[in-house]
């Protein structure tokens, strides 16, 4: 979500732009609701594997297509091999890896000067030694028409009262998680303030769902692990809150200026913040945090530990709903 700007800053540098993305599967379905995009091509490469001759005859078949540039976001050499093969005549990326003779576009990153991911991309879609245009518009996510009423329909919801939307999960790992029984006693608390409580997540989080259910939420709609990822994107449209943990559905609920309360614990919203107006971020002044760690180093989990629903819930917004 957070390189929507830059493909806007694109667009409007090279109004006539057809903008392909070379992705992995799991984010077709976004890069496909935004509207700068032209074409999403699936990246059939796992996360981490060289696949070296298989990148060499995508590339090849690539060719054809007559690219004038490649914009390459991950700093790894091995994303920048496509692009090469692929005869591209201008590609651009940060300097990383030993890949000079991949990017002849080869960008150094200056981290003081783009302290934020969001600000990074969008360094990518500007001339060389040119700032980007400040402020940064923040990331945007349209609805498409009638997206909201088949997702409500194939899933069987009816909004008859205000919806808060819960995603308890974080992919990077348990250390970016909220307790599950603080979720718990959240929803809770949100249903006494007439809130209408739904669960999202992938099939990973589907167990984080069932136990918010099981500890006293039989009301709530757990979805987790039911829904594609253009199903939870039409659900977060409807929301009048969402409590999320940092991660991806955090970035696109922003994106759709939901009200959001975001929980950091081993991560920094200094780096990637949920960029709305809507969004109140609630994170511990702790010496140990950010550690930017999978799992608590020290054992105590205390980032989010000390982090009680009783605070949290502080700043449910009242429920109001038409």
């Amino acid at each position: 979500m957070l390189i929507q700007p830059m493909l806007a800053r694109l667009v409007q540098r090279h109004p006539d732009v057809l903008i392909e993305l070379l992705a992995p599967p799991w984010t077709a379905a976004l890069l496909r609701q935004m509207p700068e995009v032209y074409k999403v091509i699936i990246n059939p490469f796992p996360h981490g594997a060289l696949n070296f001759a298989d990148r060499y005859r995508l590339g090849k078949l690539l060719h054809d297509s007559n690219y004038d540039q490649a914009i390459v976001l991950p700093n790894s050499l091995k994303s920048a091999l496509v692009p090469f093969f692929a005869g591209i005549p201008v590609r651009t990326g940060f300097v990383g890896e030993f890949r000079y003779g991949l990017l002849n576009d080869a960008r150094k990153l200056n981290k003081n000067e783009l302290p934020l991911m969001v600000e990074r991309f969008a360094q990518l879609a500007e001339a060389p030694d040119h700032p980007i245009q400040r402020p940064l518009p923040h990331p945007y996510l349209p609805v498409i028409e009638g997206q909201q009423e088949n997702v409500l329909n194939k899933f069987g919801l009816r909004i008859t009262k205000p919806v808060a939307v819960f995603c308890p999960g974080a992919e990077y790992g348990p250390a970016k998680r909220w307790p599950i029984p603080y979720f718990a006693q959240l929803a809770q608390y949100l249903r006494d303030f007439g809130y209408d409580v739904w669960l999202i997540g992938s099939p990973k989080d589907k167990e984080l769902g069932e136990k918010i259910v099981a500890l006293g939420n039989n009301a709530c709609h757990n979805l987790c692990g039911a829904t594609e990822l253009g199903d939870a994107i039409a659900l977060l449209s409807c929301a009048d809150l969402v409590v999320s943990n940092d991660s991806g559905l955090m970035h696109i609920a922003a994106a759709m200026d939901r009200p959001m309360l975001a929980l950091y614990g081993s991560s920094s919203p200094t780096f990637t913040p949920p960029l709305s107006a809507n969004a109140k971020v609630l994170k511990l002044e702790m010496k140990c945090s950010p550690c930017f760690k999978r799992e608590c180093p020290l054992g105590h989990f205390n980032c989010m530990n000390q982090m009680t629903p009783e605070q949290v819930a502080k700043f449910i917004p009242v429920a109001h709903h038409a």
